[in-house]
């Protein structure tokens, strides 16, 4: 989960102090550095700055989703293969891995990841850490298609779940979803939405507030699931805190 933002400093205070994350930070240049989100010395998420060509295309603060894979060179041609577009080829990241940038056939935009030194995130099931991703897209069709043949995924609705939600299930683990197209707000970027664990979603929106962020929907309870809330960082990068109804 990598975040990419006008300021780097002021989102390092921000996210350390609503979850918790420790930063280490390496230089990538004279005056530019990548910084490393850690819970309990495992990596949660990472960060850097915007380039100036980003900004140039108009490419806004966001939370990028890395979808993990084999072979990043292969997966990237069967993107396309498949009516994706790759925004950037595959490249080696020094020796921590290999990775491209995908656009798939709706417009959403996600990082594939060929782990090598670093194999991605080792935080799981605590408080700060990624937990769900969310297809957020208007061509719910397309997107199944693309991604059931590309990952492997199987997207299903759930057994006794009659709002039209589509379940992300990766070999016997579910990893997000997709809502459908009619709950999609009108005019929206499809686009990957990451939700990071909370054990108390009230307090974490009223911190983040506090912080500086704005709350776009929520905080909402879903009956037997969980409460949940979209939030945007004070840079303006959107994501959402879930805390779950099981115990």
């Amino acid at each position: 989960m990598e975040l990419g933002t006008t300021d780097q400093s002021a989102a390092k205070k921000f996210y350390t102090d609503l979850f918790g994350w420790t930063v280490e930070d390496f230089p990538m240049g004279p005056s530019e550095f990548y910084s490393m989100f850690r819970l309990d010395g495992k990596d949660a998420a990472a960060g850097y700055t915007l380039r100036k060509d980003q900004l140039d295309m108009g490419v806004p603060p966001h939370w990028m989703l890395y979808i993990a894979t084999a072979d990043v060179d292969a997966s990237a041609r069967r993107a396309v293969d498949l009516g994706g577009t790759v925004l950037m080829p595959p490249f080696d990241v020094m020796d921590a891995g290999r990775m491209a940038v995908v656009k798939d056939p709706t417009g959403a935009v996600f990082s594939l990841w060929q782990g090598k030194r670093n194999a991605g995130v080792g935080a799981k099931n605590i408080d700060g850490a990624f937990c769900w991703a969310d297809l957020i897209t208007k061509d719910v069709a397309r997107a199944r298609e693309f991604y059931s043949n590309l990952c492997g995924w199987s997207l299903e609705k759930g057994e006794h779940d009659s709002s039209g939600y589509l379940h992300i299930k990766n070999a016997d683990e579910f990893i997000g979803g997709m809502p459908p197209a009619e709950q999609v707000p009108p005019n929206i970027t499809p686009h990957w939405q990451l939700y990071f664990q909370t054990s108390d979603c009230d307090r974490s929106v009223e911190k983040a507030e506090r912080g500086g962020a704005k709350v776009y929907f929520g905080p909402m309870s879903m009956e037997n699931v969980g409460r949940f809330a979209v939030v945007a960082d004070p840079q303006g990068a959107v994501f959402s805190v879930f805390q779950s109804a099981r115990k």
